[in-house]
C-alpha cells in the first residue's frame, strides 16, 4: 500500500475505503472489524503475536453557526519491537520482525529530531509508518503515548529499551506545549477565579 500526500497537507493510504460514522458505536463496529482481519503468528515469546502496526483515523466534523471545524484523530497500536535471537523467528515471520523493528527505528529517529531544541529535519519519509502519521507529529498535533512494558526479569533489556523511548518522547514539545508553556499555569489561575467568584457570590447572598 502506498502513502500519498494530499493537497491539503493530509496523508492517505491510497486503495483503502473510507467509512462514514455518525456515533461511538460505530466507530467501535470498524475497529472490532479491522482487529479480526489484523495480521498475527506465533513465535519462541508469544503465540499471539502482532504482525502489523493498527492506525484508526478518524476525520471529525464540527459545524457551528457558518463555521466548520475539521481535525484528524489517529489512534494507533505499534507492533512491538524484537530481538531476534528471542523469539526464534524465521521465513515469513522473520521478514515481519525486522520490518516491525525497522519502522519503530523510524518512528524514534522522527523523535528524536522532533526532540531537538534547534529546528533541524525530521526524517518523516524515513518509514511509510511515519510518513502517515506526520500530521499527527507534527508541531501542530497533540500526542499522548502509552509504553507498555513487561514485568518479567527475562524481558529486563526489552523493559529498559521501552522506558529509553518513553524518556525521549516526554522531551519532545508538540502543540500546546510548544505553542503556549503557561496553558497549565493559565487553567490553574482560571479555576481560581472561578472558586473566588463563587465564594463572593455566597458571600453577597449571605449578606442580604
Amino acid at each position: 500500500l502506498e502513502v500519498k500526500r494530499c493537497g491539503d497537507g493530509t496523508h492517505e493510504v491510497q486503495g483503502l475505503t473510507t467509512q462514514p460514522v455518525a456515533s461511538l458505536e460505530e466507530v467501535q463496529r470498524h475497529v472490532e472489524s479491522g482487529s479480526k482481519r489484523r495480521q498475527t503468528g506465533a513465535h519462541d515469546l508469544n503465540d499471539r503475536s502482532s504482525r502489523s502496526h493498527l492506525i484508526l483515523s478518524l476525520d471529525v466534523e464540527c459545524k457551528r453557526k457558518d463555521e466548520v471545524l475539521t481535525s484528524r484523530l489517529n489512534l494507533v497500536d505499534l507492533a512491538g519491537s524484537e530481538r531476534l535471537s528471542r523469539t526464534g523467528a524465521t521465513g515469513d515471520r522473520l521478514k515481519e520482525a525486522q520490518s516491525i523493528n525497522k519502522s519503530l527505528s523510524s518512528l524514534g529517529d522522527v523523535v528524536n529530531a522532533l526532540a531537538k531544541k534547534t529546528q533541524c529535519h525530521v526524517p518523516y519519509r524515513n518509514s511509510k509508518l511515519t510518513y502517515l502519521l506526520q500530521d499527527s507529529l507534527s508541531r501542530a498535533a497533540r500526542v499522548l503515548m502509552v509504553v507498555n512494558i513487561s514485568p518479567l526479569e527475562a524481558d529486563a533489556s526489552e523493559t529498559i529499551c521501552s522506558l529509553a523511548f518513553a524518556a525521549r518522547c516526554r522531551d519532545v514539545e508538540l502543540g500546546v506545549a510548544l505553542a503556549r508553556p503557561e496553558a497549565a499555569e493559565l487553567m490553574r489561575a482560571k479555576q481560581e477565579i472561578r472558586a473566588l467568584k463563587a465564594r463572593l457570590d455566597r458571600l453577597a447572598l449571605a449578606a442580604k
